[in-house]
């Protein structure tokens, strides 16, 4: 199998897994979290980087002008472009959302690296993931073709947010949600909605899913004045009578 059929399949099996029962949670849980966190960001230009599920899942709630999904190839999206160099112009965009996208790219500090440079000063960036210690983490783990389909990567927060300050970015907020474990003969039962409870009143210290929101750091150049030279004054020579 070719790399674009291996991307088509691999986009074919996650659109189905999204569309089941647990797929549906998980990306109603997403989007809300998503437009929580979108609520004071501004700009022209918002960028959904990576297909995770329907178009209209996330792009509608960013209050900007203009949105594109921009997805690799085998993937529907408005564009296609590697994540890990972009066709964008740089500082032309003013959030990128990463649904899950680092945990299916091969560099995902390159990924990043791209995003620093497209987003605009105080731009934001908004970052899904699969918390590492979780039980949705054990079943990737078990799983030969990942979970979900194609997932081969799983980053803690902690060395996400090492990346981004290295990036010259500032952490405005991370929330853990998502406390149903991953198994689809629950997903829509009265289990699934006591767990979400209980999770709630942990302040979701124990979510499965995460989302980080970093904002690009704008530095100032303070002009350097430069120092007035003070000119001697020239005092003639006295001569002698």
């Amino acid at each position: 199998m070719s790399g674009s059929q291996a991307a088509d399949s691999t986009a074919v099996a996650l659109d189905a897994w999204l569309n089941g029962p647990l797929g549906r949670r998980l990306l109603a849980t997403e989007r809300r979290e998503v437009e929580a966190a979108l609520e004071n960001v501004f700009g022209a230009q918002f960028v959904q980087l990576g297909h995770w599920g329907p178009r209209d899942t996330f792009l509608p709630l960013a209050r900007m002008p203009r949105r594109a999904l921009v997805a690799e190839p085998g993937a529907a999206g408005d564009f296609v472009s590697h994540a890990s160099s972009l066709a964008l112009l740089s500082q032309s965009v003013d959030a990128v959302l990463l649904p899950h996208t680092l945990e299916y790219e091969p560099d995902a500090h390159e990924v990043l690296r791209e995003v620093e440079r497209v987003l605009v000063g105080e731009g934001h960036v908004l970052i899904l993931g699969f918390e590492p210690l979780s039980s949705w983490a054990v079943r990737h783990r078990l799983t030969s073709a990942g979970y979900p389909a194609g997932l081969t990567h799983l980053w803690s927060r902690g060395r996400l947010r090492d990346w981004l300050r290295l990036l010259g970015f500032d952490i405005v907020a991370t929330r853990r949600f998502v406390h149903v474990p991953p198994l689809e003969a629950i997903a829509d039962g009265a289990l699934a909605r006591g767990l979400e409870r209980i999770g709630a009143r942990c302040d979701g210290r124990l979510g499965n899913v995460y989302l980080l929101k970093a904002k690009k750091r704008v530095y100032t150049l303070t002009p350097i004045r430069p120092r007035r030279r003070v000119a001697r004054a020239l005092t003639p020579a006295i001569q002698s009578p």
